[in-house]
């Protein structure tokens, strides 16, 4: 595929997006000691680097990460360039097509496609297998940063999401509570029965918010996926060209049935709920994510976890699922430093680097030993969080069509719960969107 073609591709999905809304040296970054390491060359290197800017915690975090870096390399400096979330990927999009791209650029898992398909970023295959302490990451998170057998990512942290139910809720109605462990889920069906005992629409309570209601894409994308991930279903071949055969299988059917019945038939779930419906006692049983945790606490401090509310792994049905992947750092093709920016990423990435990172943002570290290093991720709740992630964890389809699949699995459950639209119709139409994104986007790249 030739270069031109593939700017031309960067572009026009850029345009679609704006539419839609939508290497080290040996001895460097995995030195566990404290100890420091050395640069690649004396010569003053200037790397620039972009990312999405994050909660107050987040920025102070990258602060402190790169004054750390630069401590142990004084011949390279680090330019930080932070965008709000909002803008970020659209810019970073822009820099590339225009040629113009940071030596170093944050990117979220999902949209690690599109960039490598248009030749955006450097593998770092052989790298990380040398050098990155590969094993030290769970290898569904590595799948998460692959597109087409090369590694282009190194991941930082992980995001997950559980069950979040209102205990007194359950005690009243004689409920059994989940269990704690993050091997038992609850299947769907005990799921659905705990929802109904406790559904009072007449009183303003609803059991369950399945999936986070009906919002963007990319939100309600991540809650939806695993629905049909649990119930054995998918969105895409493994190779992300094609959602035929795969969206339209009948596991994947059962899971949208089932979705949908828990508004129509069922009537647990509520089309619309007032805001903050699960801490303000409106809402039995929601799936939510571990920032929701802080956002209780802060916000409700009379809805107490272990007293109000309780956290449980996400339901199952034929196997346990939760959508992986997060944030993490490439290196643009384009920069003339490559080494020094692979030093940067591999210490950023590094047990040191996450460890300091994860002791500032308390988020989920991508590495097994990070995670072990923190009493609070080893105890519940937020164990339930990294074992999900670490055990039961799959990337979101890679694909480099990936706004529009999550645009069209956002309409594909609207229609066929809110719209009530023949399931195979629906189904069908998706499977069109997708497949005709895609096919386009080769079109485009010849």
């Amino acid at each position: 595929m030739q270069r031109k073609n593939h700017a031309i591709f960067f572009i026009i999905t850029l345009g679609m997006m704006l539419l839609t809304g939508c290497l080290k040296d040996e001895g460097s970054s995995s030195n566990r000691n404290g100890q420091p390491d050395k640069a690649v060359n004396q010569k003053m290197v200037t790397l620039n680097f972009w990312r999405n800017s994050g909660n107050k915690a987040e920025n102070a975090a990258y602060d402190q990460l790169l004054e750390a870096f630069m401590s142990k390399h004084p011949s390279i400096k680090i330019v930080m360039m932070p965008f709000p979330y909002s803008d970020y990927d659209t810019k970073l999009r822009t820099a590339v097509a225009a040629g113009n791209p940071p030596d170093v650029m944050a990117i979220d898992a999902p949209n690690l496609a599109s960039y490598a398909e248009a030749g955006a970023l450097s593998p770092l295959t052989d790298a990380f297998q040398k050098e990155g302490h590969i094993e030290d990451i769970p290898q569904t998170t590595i799948d998460g940063y692959t597109y087409r057998q090369h590694i282009y990512l190194a991941p930082m942290t992980e995001s997950s999401i559980a069950m979040f139910y209102n205990k007194k809720m359950f005690e009243s109605a004689g409920i059994p509570l989940p269990s704690r462990d993050p091997n038992q889920a609850w299947t769907w069906e005990q799921v659905l029965d705990a929802a109904k005992k406790i559904n009072d629409p007449a009183h303003g309570i609803y059991g369950i918010d399945p999936a986070q209601g009906f919002q963007n894409a990319g939100a309600t994308a991540y809650f939806k996926y695993p629905v049909i991930w649990q119930f054995g279903g998918d969105v895409m071949n493994p190779e992300g060209t094609s959602a035929k055969g795969y969206l339209d299988s009948p596991e994947t059917k059962r899971a949208l049935t089932f979705y949908t019945e828990l508004f129509t038939k069922h009537k647990v779930a509520s089309f619309e709920y007032p805001v903050d419906a699960f801490p303000n006692r409106k809402l039995g049983i929601t799936i939510d994510g571990t920032w929701s945790l802080s956002h209780i606490a802060e916000n409700f401090p009379d809805f107490k976890l272990g007293v109000d509310f309780d956290v449980a792994p996400l339901p199952k049905e034929a196997r346990q699922a939760v959508a992986n992947g997060s944030w993490g750092l490439g290196i643009s093709v384009k920069s003339k430093y490559q080494e020094e920016a692979w030093l940067f990423v591999n210490w950023m990435t590094s047990y040191e680097g996450l460890k300091l990172y994860t002791s500032i943002t308390r988020d989920i570290p991508a590495r097994y030993s990070v995670a072990k290093e923190f009493t609070e991720l080893n105890e519940y709740p937020k164990n339930i969080f990294v074992i999900q992630n670490q055990k039961y964890g799959r990337p979101r389809p890679i694909t480099p069509v990936f706004p529009q699949v999550s645009e069209a699995i956002k309409n594909l459950f609207e229609e066929v719960a809110l719209e009530k639209r023949n399931l195979d119709e629906a189904i069908q139409a998706a499977i069109n969107t997708i497949d005709k994104a895609y096919t386009d986007s080769v079109a485009i790249s010849k």
